[in-house]
């Protein structure tokens, strides 16, 4: 399945528009999936289902056919970071009027399905991403991979062209910022 797609990936980055076509039904469980998950960390009665989501990341991936894939990791890695604008900019629109009222604390650890509770405020996550960007790309990258895309240690090396080691380390220190920023917006418990 993985070879499959990353030749289909490589066709369709040289235009070959019905790799496309034979890639999306290859890869849209796989998105549910990551999707699905995403969503159970939102708060109960979101409006955005899993299938909208993945279908509204495959209208952003139509219009990446110029990129130049490095394979199945990198796939998912961009859309990871398109499920996650998504969702950001919807969590934004929702919490224009009472930004943080709610907000949940949260650990970033290898557990992804337990790491967040429903009430996870992406916008306090992505606010502090940003930061993080700015200080350390490679850290904030990582961390987007792996906790947004569900990539395993190899895969993110991968994407980044790094070794597992270096992931690993980079990981560690970027959950560390995380925690120690988002706990200072956190309410007194």
């Amino acid at each position: 399945m993985g070879a499959d797609v990353t030749r289909l990936l490589a066709d369709w980055s040289q235009g070959n528009q019905g790799a496309f076509e034979q890639l999306a039904p290859a890869v849209y469980d796989e998105l549910r999936r990551l999707a699905a998950r995403y969503l159970s960390r939102e708060r109960a009665g979101h409006t955005l289902q899993p299938t909208a989501l993945v279908h509204e990341a495959f209208l952003r991936l139509i219009d990446q056919s110029r990129v130049e894939w490095q394979g199945r990791a990198h796939f998912f890695g961009v859309a990871a970071q398109m499920i996650r604008r998504i969702l950001v900019d919807h969590a934004r629109a929702h919490q224009a009027a009472k930004r943080g009222a709610g907000a949940a604390h949260f650990a970033i650890d290898d557990n992804f399905d337990a790491a967040a509770p429903r009430d996870l405020d992406l916008v306090a996550l992505d606010d502090a991403l940003g930061a993080l960007a700015e200080l350390d790309p490679q850290q904030s990258r990582v961390i987007e991979l792996r906790f947004f895309g569900g990539l395993s240690i190899e895969e993110t090396a991968a994407v980044l062209n790094v070794s597992p080691a270096t992931v690993k380390r980079e990981w560690a220190a970027a959950r560390a910022w995380l925690y120690r920023e988002l706990s200072r917006g956190a309410p007194p418990a």
